[in-house]
């Protein structure tokens, strides 16, 4: 739970993402596990941790940092709707109290470090390498810079990242991982099983009538909740896509063509070189490093000398545009395989070059992408034009026109859903077309009414989403007759069901009293199949994962049955074998079992610690502020 943190302090920034991934795991147990802590205080703060305030301003930075993070991770941006939906809001303000709580501590210790320490700790971050191997000051900007971060800000958070590590270290310790658990832990991921089985199906359950007009009223009477038809939202649509309105008919051939000149390398496939090189602290120790070569040396007879192995010149195989060294790119391009080039001054000093193999690259000719280019082109342009139709339509709004009056008024086309349900169905029970699975309009509608004026949605290519609820149909029960087939085939699975069970059922007697399965099956005109290897959570060839999971509940030897995908399916099974996993402590797995346990204690660990500290240092949070940053009332 407390990976987040104690992994965020390990190095920069993007460790600090690995408390949010897909599945919105963050660290919240820091305030919520506390009691009733929403209470009105100063209106300039959201929280307060002992004697240190959260201020608005720092939380909206925090948050808004964090759910653009985010966004980047997924691939496309999170709504504000969409983060208190999914409780982002009280997520990512636990986390931040969280660390605030680590902070508090650190001052109570009187923790410290120097600037030299914090500057060492970025400057050998892997991430901010050249490709040289050094640490690159244009790709540290480049990068904290797209992060939303100043350099001052940045290292100010590495001194607290790495102040709270100190104090999770000393929490936690350098834990020792039980064998017993271990050996627990490996035999829960390998353990292996093999089966012999029948599988059933409707074939099995034989021939079944119809039902009788009172069976099927009866059945029906009893789940009516089953067939009630779910409520629906009639909504306007009106989306501003830069792709739905760009005009790349209008991009002329010659500013296509100039677009392309400039921009060549972006299309098709780029050359790539294997690179090797040797750093020299001064131009001398090149130049008569690369006579030796003249002479006779190899480059790896100087790398030898230089005490560097193979591993500490290889640069990998890169395209011309990920050397971010001009100079370097330039030599290296023009350099034949196997060839050492001459000593290059660079920005971080003199190298020798040499080249393996080259991956040849493909260029896309013009006549080839041009339809492409003038797409990109006239989406460019008419993101400017967006910005100015969201104006006037927030304007015609404003002014009480519908979506529809506004679209016929502007000469843009908006889209009339007659009916959808919250699956995004309508009432004929197919998916309905023209709505977009991102942003979740449908969701969006649900969570609106008729006549409340919504924000629009941010489309992912930069666009807007604008929707208007113009009716809602209330969720109904259905009378049998409009509903009978549905019904019916209801009934006819429950039949199914309760024949394969029974079914089921007399063949797991029948093996428990002793009859071998292949004289059980053969009666039944089934047969026998096997599956080897099966391990838990995981599918097994034709074995569903929900059957697997039955057969890991079940001893060696002992018979049972248990539904398929389908209530219509059933497996009837038995045991035949159980692998116990083998476990080298100094294994790779054994490595990754220990390093798993160890993670999971520290964090339990260092979990209970934050919470003794909140309680101590004592949690307060202002609703009201928090809403203020949050555009609306966060989950009470």
């Amino acid at each position: 739970m407390l990976r987040g943190i104690h992994k965020a302090s390990s190095t920069w920034l993007g460790k600090g993402l690995m408390a949010l991934v897909m599945g919105f795991l963050v660290i919240s147990f820091a305030i919520w596990g506390i009691g009733d802590i929403f209470r009105g205080f100063g209106r300039n703060a959201v929280a307060t941790i002992g004697g240190t305030e959260i201020s608005i301003e720092q939380f909206r930075q925090f948050y808004n940092d964090r759910i653009q993070q985010l966004g980047r991770q997924v691939g496309r941006p999170i709504t504000p709707e969409e983060a208190r939906t999914r409780g982002l809001d009280r997520q990512l303000l636990g986390q931040l109290v969280a660390e605030t709580t680590l902070d508090e501590q650190a001052k109570q210790l009187r923790l410290g470090l120097s600037q030299a320490d914090v500057a060492q700790r970025v400057t050998t971050d892997p991430a901010f390498r050249g490709v040289n191997g050094q640490f690159d000051r244009a790709r540290f900007e480049q990068i904290i810079r797209q992060a939303g971060f100043t350099e001052g800000r940045f290292v100010e958070d590495q001194r607290r990242s790495m102040l709270r590590r100190q104090i999770g270290q000393s929490v936690s310790g350098d834990m020792k991982v039980p064998t017993t658990a271990m050996a627990v832990l490996n035999q829960y991921r390998n353990e292996k099983r093999q089966i012999e089985y029948v599988a059933l199906g409707a074939a099995q359950a034989g021939e079944i009538s119809g039902p009788t007009p009172e069976e099927l009223t009866k059945y029906f009477e009893e789940r009516k909740t089953l067939f009630r038809a779910p409520e629906y939202r009639k909504i306007t649509v009106l989306a501003l896509s830069p792709t739905d309105l760009a005009k790349p008919d209008a991009v002329s051939d010659a500013e296509a063509k100039t677009y392309y000149e400039q921009r060549k390398d972006n299309y098709g496939r780029p050359e790539k070189r294997e690179l090797r090189q040797i750093a020299f602290p001064n131009a001398e120790d090149a130049a008569a490093a690369r006579e030796r070569i003249g002479k006779g040396a190899s480059f790896d007879d100087i790398a030898k000398d230089r005490g560097m192995k193979a591993s500490d010149t290889d640069l990998g195989i890169v395209a011309k545009a990920d050397v971010i060294d001009p100079a370097v790119a330039d030599a290296a391009f023009a350099l034949k395989p196997g060839e050492v080039s001459q000593p290059i001054k660079g920005r971080f000093g003199t190298v020798l070059l040499t080249v393996g193999k080259i991956e040849a690259g493909e260029e896309k000719s013009y006549e080839q992408v041009a339809d492409q280019i003038k797409h990109e082109i006239a989406e460019s342009r008419v993101k400017t034009e967006i910005g100015n139709l969201r104006d006037k339509i927030e304007d015609e709004r404003a002014a009480g026109s519908t979506l529809a009056e506004t679209a016929k008024k502007l000469g843009l086309k908006a889209t009339t859903i007659e009916a959808v349900d919250r699956s995004g169905r309508g009432p004929d029970g197919k998916p309905v077309t023209g709505l977009p699975q991102t942003p979740n309009v449908v969701g969006a509608a649900f969570a609106s009414d008729v006549g409340v004026d919504t924000d629009a949605l941010q489309l992912p290519n930069g666009g807007y989403l604008y929707f208007d609820v113009t009716g809602v149909t209330p969720s109904r029960e259905r009378p049998l007759e409009e509903v009978k087939d549905q019904v019916a085939a209801h009934w006819r699975d429950d039949e199914i069901a309760k024949r394969l069970q029974a079914k089921a059922d007399d063949l797991v007697g029948k093996l428990k009293a002793g009859t071998p399965f292949k004289q059980v099956a053969g009666e039944s005109g089934l047969k026998v199949e096997t599956a080897a290897d099966l391990q838990r959570g995981k599918q097994g060839g034709f074995v569903p994962a929900k059957v697997v999971e039955a057969v890991f509940r079940t001893p060696k030897g002992v018979a049972g049955s248990v539904e398929g995908d389908k209530e219509t399916d059933r497996f009837v099974f038995r045991v035949t074998d159980v692998v116990d996993p083998t476990l080298d402590a100094n294994s790779a797995e054994g490595k990754a079992i220990a390093d798993a346990l160890k993670n999971a204690y520290s964090e339990d660990i260092l979990t209970e610690y934050i919470v003794r500290l909140e309680n101590d240092f004592g949690v307060s949070v202002n609703q009201a502020a928090l809403n203020q940053v949050i555009g609306g009332g966060a989950q009470q």
